[in-house]
């Protein structure tokens, strides 16, 4: 290795060309590549944000880029007031309450004690599920946030002031510390994820329904005269009632939103270690946007390798999250992507075992999407005292003891050249790194002989199936391989052959 760097170290300085410069120019060319594709699911850009990044600003390091593509699979947690109700879909629910609902929820806060929650069987349950990520939401739009911020809200909501909602003044944290609680639940978790080796993914909303500050940002409940008629439409679908329109922000409310936003996130990204990734979701205002530029270049001088999914954020970020749905091909694009998807109905908790969806469908979205080169990250959420249910525990249990026989043709693979990833509906394929092992994951037990068209192993080549001993018969067929699948095969969510294709 050292001989093959001192080799191409002499070429460059023969050629008469500066190292320094030949870095510069390969990073330039990394960072005027890096956009998302903008569609139905991903989104499109507002007008008001510029395409091309400024030119001050870097992405994270084409090292953190490549640790990102290696994760494969993570676990999405989605954790908050919104977990003491029956069912929610996470503070999504607050939008369709009444006024007295809503006073309620705000206040719930004051009598939440989570005594169930451990951030070391947490920790424990994901090792065992085989994930090899994590992201928890420090805040969702409800404004709650589950660390020790030192941020003060200064005015919200009161839904049930006589003659209707108003704004009142405030000095609280809104957080888990002003619980019956009082832990720092995001610290216990980043802790516990250390000495498990999982890779830490904090989400982050950038508008906050509690903060009147923040009015109208995403369909903030208090919407004012100048968000827009879409904006206020849109509130109104949610909610399922006429919008109740508030005075605008004055400019010492959006100095004091600014701050706080910007002081949240440095607070997530110097009390907590190294920080892998940061899910941002949402958005913030026009008006705000050169603002949250600033805070977002500042946040990258803190940790230069974090890395920035892109909602509100635009080509500033580092990758996209396709949500509910796999991609349909195989992107080319250079931003990297993971499908986030709930395991039940919704992100949060899923009181109702019948509603997740298994073992077989998590496995095969697995497959699929790094067959693509992509991550895929199951939602799940706890219960209001911390706990997971025992359906969704068995079947993401069922998958790591999957990954376990299999996760090799998984873990630490890349996707094949073009639209190699795939053979039909039930075969999908990864390769190692050095391009020498194809991976065929046979989403469906065969009952015959498996014919492969893409692949031809190198001859007197071993073809082995991941969890069987012995090797498997093989012949070349006109076009490919037919290999014979062994009817002793144990049976198996799916089956995974491994072929030596490259010298």
């Amino acid at each position: 290795m050292k001989k093959a760097v001192f080799a191409l170290l002499s070429a460059v300085v023969a050629l008469g060309l500066p190292l320094g410069a030949q870095t510069a120019d390969t990073e330039i060319d990394r960072e005027s590549k890096l956009r998302f594709p903008e569609s139905a699911n991903s989104g499109k850009l507002p007008d008001y944000m510029e395409r091309d990044p400024e030119p001050d600003y870097r992405h994270a390091s084409a090292a953190a880029y490549q640790a990102f593509r290696d994760i494969k699979y993570g676990v999405r947690i989605h954790w908050g007031l919104y977990s003491l109700l029956p069912a929610a879909a996470e503070s999504w629910s607050f939008l369709p309450m009444n006024n007295e609902e809503r006073q309620v929820y705000q206040e719930r806060y004051q009598t939440w004690n989570p005594q169930g929650f451990n951030a070391e069987e947490w920790m424990g349950f994901f090792n065992r599920a085989g994930f090899r990520s994590f992201a928890i939401t420090t805040k969702h739009h409800d404004g709650f946030s589950l660390w020790d911020t030192k941020t003060r809200v200064r005015q919200r909501t009161n839904w049930t002031a006589p003659g209707g909602p108003g704004i009142e003044s405030c000095d609280l944290a809104y957080s888990i510390m002003e619980t019956p609680f009082k832990r720092d639940v995001i610290k216990e978790l980043c802790d516990a994820a250390r000495r498990h080796d999982i890779k830490i993914d904090l989400y982050f909303s950038h508008p906050d329904w509690y903060d009147a500050d923040f009015r109208p940002c995403v369909w903030h409940p208090l919407q004012t005269g100048n968000a827009g008629k879409g904006s206020i439409k849109e509130l109104e679908k949610r909610q399922r009632r006429p919008a109740t329109l508030h005075p605008d922000r004055t400019p010492k409310e959006t100095a004091r939103m600014i701050a706080r936003h910007r002081e949240q996130l440095r607070e997530l990204l110097t009390n907590y270690g190294k920080i892998d990734m940061v899910c941002l979701d949402m958005w913030l205002d026009a008006e705000v946007w050169p603002d949250l530029r600033e805070t977002i270049k500042e946040m990258r001088r803190l940790q230069p390798d974090v890395m920035f999914r892109n909602r509100g954020i635009g080509n500033y970020g580092d990758y996209h999250t396709p949500e509910r749905v796999v991609p349909s091909g195989k992107s080319e694009q250079e931003m990297p992507w993971m499908v986030i998807y709930p395991l039940g109905r919704n992100f949060s908790w899923e009181g109702d075992g019948s509603k997740y969806k298994g073992a077989k469908w998590v496995v095969r979205n697995l497959a699929d999407s790094v067959a693509k080169g992509g991550n895929f990250m199951v939602g799940i959420g706890p219960d209001g005292n911390g706990r997971f249910h025992p359906t969704a525990i068995q079947q993401l249990e069922e998958v790591g003891a999957w990954l376990k026989v299999n996760g090799e043709g998984i873990f630490s693979t890349q996707a094949r050249p073009g639209d190699l990833w795939h053979e039909g509906d039930d075969v999908r394929f990864t390769e190692s790194k050095d391009r020498k092992t194809v991976y065929a994951i046979l989403l469906r037990r065969p009952d015959a002989p498996v014919d492969l068209k893409t692949i031809q192993p190198v001859p007197g080549s071993k073809v082995t199936l991941l969890g069987y001993q012995g090797e498997l018969k093989w012949q070349t067929a006109s076009e490919g391989v037919s290999i014979e699948f062994p009817s002793a095969a144990p049976d198996a969510i799916a089956h995974v052959l491994k072929i030596q294709a490259r010298q």
